[in-house]
């Protein structure tokens, strides 16, 4: 019992490490300042960011799932960070009638929820691919 709960422990405080880093790497890659504008009541910031933290838990949980020791936990969990911001960098790049972090900026929040669900797909995805 006792084994349990400290594979546990280990497995989440680790799991919540990699998770805050992954929050504070996305917050400075975007040009945008998510937590200045989610503080000032911008929900297109705070629907987008939340889409990416939920994208990456995604893939952190499965590699919980499925990783074979905690380091190959860690592995995973940043992949799917890196599978984040590459979406988002692609996705900067391929919208050329208007720019993402300005349509966030602006509050757009039919960019927020497509950025939303698109972190959640890739997240989701991704999450998938992690089995061996």
């Amino acid at each position: 019992m006792y084994e349990l709960l400290g594979n546990f422990s280990i497995y989440a405080l680790t799991a919540f490490g990699v998770f805050i880093v992954a929050m504070l790497v996305i917050t400075l890659v975007t040009r945008h300042k998510e937590f200045q504008l989610i503080a000032k009541g911008n929900q297109a910031a705070a629907l987008s960011f939340g889409g990416k933290l939920f994208g990456i838990a995604f893939v952190i949980g499965s590699a919980i799932t499925h990783s074979v020791s905690l380091l190959d936990m860690v592995i995973w969990g940043f992949v799917g960070l890196l599978a984040q911001l590459v979406f988002f960098i692609g996705a900067e790049l391929i919208t050329f009638r208007f720019n993402i972090s300005e349509a966030i900026e602006k509050d757009n929040k039919a960019v927020g929820i497509l950025l939303l669900l698109l972190s959640l797909s890739i997240g989701w995805i991704v999450s998938a691919c992690l089995t061996y």
